[in-house]
């Protein structure tokens, strides 16, 4: 998740190895240090063939290092490839390839070179447009690969609630209207229970106040009105043969987003776990709004490595945080961030926005913005630029935040957001 560029000075490669990856074989094109000739062969999809390979390569070269480029950042074939010491690993993105054929080939031709040659032709002469990768610690990769995960996770279970809600709309839309929240536990109780319309409406009123109150549903009035809508609701269809099919499906929807709310726990108390034995953990917990589940994930973005950033700027830009100025004769344009790991940039965004109700300066400066006329994901995005700086001082010294602290040094600074805070300092803020 946060590999960044690497600072450190890359030693002398002994070859240089562009792999174009491939499901069951992996095509490779190797240039020796000092050689003219490239030479070309494939490799077979398995740790056992993989270790082969690589072994005798570094067997070749006698230990010495190899600069491998390849068109993948997380995968299968990075994960085999990183175990070896000898090899630097410079991710290619597809796009890069893509480009360069466009450009330098674009007849689309049979004899025109493979990827493979275009891959080693960066890597050979523009290696320092590549990130080379840097893994971090086996206690910070755990958290990156949870959270990432989990992550998954809930945009599955997004997906099947979204499909659960247009089967719904079709021959039981009241479920819609009555439960904003159709992935709860009493949504899925009440339609395992009676899928249709006509089977809710054959339970008794004493069973149906029964079952509201066994999910929690203690406001009498609400529960009296539920009961008489149930009554009074009209089928949107007759058709037997659509809500036969669409109680089925809807039944394997909330199987399915059981299956996953039960596997988001889980990853929960694991990632609960993985952060809290994290010795930079301190730093991320004490954030305001960051919670159980920004915090974590704010951990995985910064990484454990300090080297990796020169500083904060880095990390806006390469978060995907930093606006892009294009400027073209007279004009200018200031726009979002295309290319950017996109989970990165929404780990900063959604912190940030949770951040304006627990902090007294986010606030203010997020409604500065708002009256600059500024939309909302826009002001929440200057918002998170502005945090990074201050997150990345935080990490960097390795101390926790201090909201205190920091406003003492806006004013200090004489900056407008130590007045802009006092003016908002009577109005309540969650915390």
């Amino acid at each position: 998740m946060s590999e960044g560029i690497e600072v450190t000075p890359e030693p002398q490669f002994a070859a240089l190895l562009a792999l174009d990856w491939g499901d069951q074989k992996h095509a490779w094109c190797l240039l020796s240090a000092g050689a003219r000739e490239r030479e070309h062969g494939e490799v077979e999809h398995t740790p056992e063939a993989v270790d082969a390979w690589v072994l005798q390569l570094c067997q070749r070269f006698a230990g010495q290092p190899i600069a491998v480029g390849v068109e993948q950042s997380r995968g299968a074939l990075v994960f085999m490839l990183s175990k070896y010491e000898q090899l630097h690993l410079f991710p290619v993105p597809p796009s890069m390839t893509a480009n360069l054929r466009k450009a330098f080939y674009s007849s689309g031709a049979k004899d025109d070179p493979k990827d493979g040659d275009l891959i080693l032709d960066l890597l050979e002469y523009h290696r320092g447009k590549l990130r080379r990768l840097s893994p971090d610690s086996e206690a910070t990769r755990r958290v990156q690969h949870l959270v990432e995960e989990r992550r998954k996770l809930v945009d599955e279970k997004t997906a099947h609630s979204n499909r659960l809600m247009a089967d719904l709309k079709i021959y039981f839309p009241q479920v819609v209207k009555w439960f904003p929240d159709l992935d709860s536990a009493l949504v899925c109780d009440l339609l395992e229970r009676w899928p249709s319309l006509q089977d809710l409406q054959k339970a008794r009123p004493a069973r149906l106040r029964d079952f509201f109150r066994q999910h929690h549903c203690r406001d009498q009035a609400l529960l009296e009105t539920r009961i008489g809508e149930i009554r009074q609701a009209m089928p949107a269809i007759r058709d037997q043969a659509v809500i036969e099919a669409k109680q089925e499906t809807v039944k394997v929807s909330v199987g399915l987003i059981r299956v996953l709310q039960e596997g988001i726990r889980v990853m929960d108390r694991k990632i609960q776990e993985a952060a809290a034995a994290h010795p930079d953990f301190f730093i991320f917990d004490s954030l305001p709004g960051a919670g159980p589940v920004m915090a974590p994930r704010l951990l995985a973005a910064f990484g454990s490595q300090r080297q990796r950033y020169a500083d904060a700027r880095e990390v806006q830009i390469y978060s995907g945080i930093a606006p892009v100025v294009s400027r073209s004769g007279n004009s200018c344009w200031i726009h979002f961030r295309f290319a950017c790991p996109k989970f990165l940039r929404q780990t900063f965004h959604e912190w940030a926005g949770h951040s304006i109700a627990y902090s007294g300066w986010a606030r203010a400066f997020y409604e500065r913005q708002r009256r600059q006329g500024k939309k909302h994901h826009a002001a929440v995005r200057a918002l998170a630029y502005k945090w990074i700086r201050v997150v990345f001082r935080c990490w960097q010294s390795r101390v926790a935040y201090d909201e205190g602290v920091y406003l003492a040094a806006l004013r200090k600074a004489g900056s407008p957001l130590a007045a802009l805070c006092l003016q908002s300092a009577g109005e309540p803020i969650c915390g």
